[in-house]
């Protein structure tokens, strides 16, 4: 006898192919019903046998579509309905959303042959998709996911496209982005002036190609925003986009045609491989020691022995590469400091003082994204996310707890987010940036208020940081004012900790949790600024440990973007640093050190120190240069040989100025750098591991823009071998990406709010 069965699958599961899928697998096992998406997800009603709808159910759990993520599933026997055929139905929306978000896919190898086969309807058709592959997150406007909650609803399909939607053994089948040259988004190769040149469309590519291999700079408008993009083996063109976007150092991506050419430049192992080649096809960066190419290194990546590559992920982007078939430079379209640009009268307003061309498109991206960036560590290949955007954002897949707050976390200051928990799903925003540039500030106040547009919900609670200065604080307050909200502050570096102790569950541990926050800065409880910290975890409570010993913190912000200024902070009498700083600068600086109250602890800027001691740099143009340039002195290292700058401990207090006195020491000595260099971060090692020893910790969770550094990560890999468990974060950068989900774990888990 027939029966009927209700089926709720959650997760990420809209967007994907999960309706098409599912009407197939029904099909298969003969079985009648509908299927459709609501607030929740996807909800499947099916007739037919029992066993039948077990297999099916069996089958649709397992072997669910390629990029779906499936959270929770449900199966109940409801009341029989008798159905003639199986239906994929309109989305019904009854409620408020609660589903996991989709975010943007690289195009799937399918639809890639597609546009490069000159036999094919889609030849040269930059935006081809299918229901495996495109842009999800950059083209959302509200959810269910359908093409009229897009902003892809504007081109209407023509009738050959309509009809693959409606076919059930196509590809695209109910895929709620296909469109065609014919129907769908047109491109426009514009001079400098914005004026279109008269090219054909299928020669537009090859005429970009062109242009680049010239020595022009052209601005692409891609599927998450703009691209800057030019020949990355031209030296002048890339001094002259270094100079335009105000960007003197820090090192430019490098987009390669094929991953058989990157191969064939570059060592790339297994995990790296997996990362290029991912759906969510982040830059990857890599070692550049023998290299086989021919890139312009001195002007793409100065001082630095590491490059950041990635694949083609877009139809415009593969288009391009095939007429190429070379890399080039390409980065986000912006200034330097501003968000990734994706209007194309912003782009031209603000690009072309940088651009020689436009190559624009009139598909309206809603959420505008930098591509994302991972590296690997060299030894143990620790994976580090260094920027969380395109391909990852605006899920948090590893979360589950049980609230009925409704929860907003605004994140910290240079490298911002926002966390929004409305319902069962936690929700972390993309990558925005250093929050002091307005138009960051800006893009940040639109995503808060698409986010609560979005889900039709306001907070209740809000999470700020404790720094009263931070934009993020303030705007927090403003907000927590119009909604009526609570307003709670969360230490920044208690907010680290708790990223980590969040992304592997262990806030439920009975066993006590040493806590290692390092980063440049952050507002301390005792108001100084911290950012050498260690905490104590256990029973639901946070406290500071210890930390490394203050320091002065003099001429504010300018003494992050100075690394002399920490070495002057930190330097002792015997240190003689008139190369570095006239005598009216010393005279000024010891003059602040002596009315100076303010004091840091940061391990951030005794790096800035220890790269300006070793004359390796003076000035940061990017945040973290100092530490960058010094972790790329390193080639490879031998710990038996390495040795501590920091030996004794008293009462656990770290000697700043020891190390640094020490580190001088050597290089007096004649010692080699690279070796000086190499035992800095073994000492951090060490310090890290003997805080643990002494104070019987077993478990170390690590946290903070230090932990980016993969060679102190090998190294403490290394040294601790099996005797203690070591946690960084994975899914999140360590990097103040992570404060926003860090304040919301603190909330949620601990009681020493």
């Amino acid at each position: 006898m027939p029966k009927t069965f209700k089926i709720i699958i959650t997760g990420r599961v809209q967007g994907v192919g999960f309706r098409p899928f599912v009407f197939i697998l029904a099909n298969k096992f003969k079985l009648c019903g509908t299927v459709s998406n609501n607030e929740n997800g996807v909800i499947i009603i099916v007739s037919g046998k029992s066993e039948d709808i077990n297999f099916f159910y069996s089958e649709l759990i397992q072997n669910p579509p390629p990029v779906s993520k499936i959270k929770e599933s449900n199966i109940q026997q409801i009341t029989f309905k008798e159905y003639e055929e199986f239906k994929i139905i309109p989305s019904s929306k009854k409620g408020k959303l609660n589903l996991a978000l989709t975010p943007d896919f690289a195009i799937c190898d399918e639809c890639k042959s597609e546009i490069l086969d000159s036999n094919n309807r889609r030849f040269s058709y930059p935006f081809t998709t299918c229901v495996n592959c495109g842009p999800r997150w950059a083209i959302t406007e509200t959810f269910p996911f359908e093409r009229d909650h897009t902003s892809i609803h504007e081109f209407e399909m023509c009738d050959t496209c309509k009809e693959e939607y409606t076919n059930p053994i196509d590809r695209r089948f109910h895929s709620q982005t296909n469109s065609c040259s014919s129907c769908g988004i047109k491109i426009s190769l514009n001079n400098a002036d914005d004026v279109p040149m008269n090219i054909l469309k299928k020669q537009v590519f090859k005429k970009v190609a062109s242009l680049i291999k010239k020595g022009n700079i052209i601005a692409i408008k891609n599927t998450g925003g703009y691209l800057l993009c030019c020949d990355a083996s031209n030296q002048k063109v890339i001094e002259r986009l270094r100079k335009k976007k105000k960007r003197p150092n820090k090192p430019f991506a490098v987009l390669y045609p094929s991953f058989e050419l990157l191969e064939s430049h570059l060592k790339i192992n297994n995990q790296q491989k997996k990362a290029l080649i991912s759906t969510e096809r982040p830059i990857v960066i890599l070692q550049k020691k023998d290299f086989k190419g021919n890139l312009a290194f001195a002007e793409l990546i100065p001082g630095l022995n590491q490059l950041g590559v990635m694949l083609p992920y877009s139809g415009i982007l593969n288009l391009l590469t095939k007429e190429l078939e070379v890399p080039i430079v390409a980065t986000s379209g912006n200034i330097h400091g501003s968000p990734i640009i994706s209007d194309n009268n912003q782009a031209v307003e603000i690009l072309s003082e940088i651009a020689d061309y436009f190559l624009h498109h009139d598909l309206n991206i809603t959420n505008p994204q930098d591509d994302s960036v991972i590296k690997f560590s060299e030894k143990f290949s620790q994976e580090v996310m260094f920027r969380r955007s395109r391909g990852y954002a605006p899920n948090y897949f590893n979360y589950s707890h049980e609230t009925d707050k409704r929860i907003m976390a605004m994140g910290g200051g240079l490298k911002s987010t926002i966390a929004f928990l409305p319902n069962d799903n936690l929700y972390i925003s993309q990558y925005l940036g250093n929050l002091d540039h307005y138009d960051v500030y800006e893009r940040f106040v639109i995503i808060t208020n698409y986010f609560t547009r979005l889900f039709e919900q306001k907070p209740d609670t809000i999470l700020i940081d404790a720094h009263p200065l931070y934009q993020s604080t303030q705007f927090g307050i403003e907000l927590s004012k119009k909604f009526n909200a609570d307003i709670l502050k969360i230490q920044h570096h208690k907010a680290h900790f708790s990223s980590v102790l969040g992304e592997h569950k262990l806030f439920s541990s009975n066993e006590k949790i040493l806590g290692v926050v390092w980063d440049g800065t952050g507002y301390g409880d005792d108001k100084n600024i911290w950012g050498g910290e260690f905490f104590n975890y256990q029973n639901k409570k946070i406290d500071r440990l210890t930390h490394f010993e203050y320091f002065d913190w003099i001429a504010g912000d300018k003494m992050a973007r100075e690394p002399r200024i920490s070495l002057l902070s930190l330097s002792g009498k015997e240190m003689n640093l008139t190369n570095k700083f006239s005598n009216e600068e010393i005279n000024i600086y010891k003059s602040l050190k002596n009315k100076n109250t303010l004091k840091t602890s940061s391990v951030g800027r005794l790096f800035d120190a220890v790269a300006s001691l070793l004359d390796i740099c003076d000035y940061n143009s990017y945040e973290g240069e100092a530490a960058i340039l010094l972790e790329n002195q390193i080639e490879k290292y031998n710990l038996s040989i390495c040795k501590s700058y920091h030996s004794n401990f008293d009462n656990n207090t770290i000697k700043t100025k020891l190390i640094i006195k020490n580190i001088n020491s050597d290089l007096k000595k004649g010692v080699d750098k690279q070796k000086i260099i190499t035992n800095f971060i073994f000492t951090l090692a060490e310090i890290i591991l003997q805080i643990a020893k002494q104070n019987n910790y077993k478990k170390i969770a690590l946290s903070g823009g230090v932990f980016q550094n993969t060679i102190l990560i090998d190294i403490l890999k290394e040294l601790s071998s099996d005797k203690f468990d070591l946690f960084f974060n994975i899914n999140l950068a360590p990097n103040d990406e992570n404060i926003s989900f860090g304040q919301m774990m603190y909330y949620l888990n601990c009681e020493n709010v």
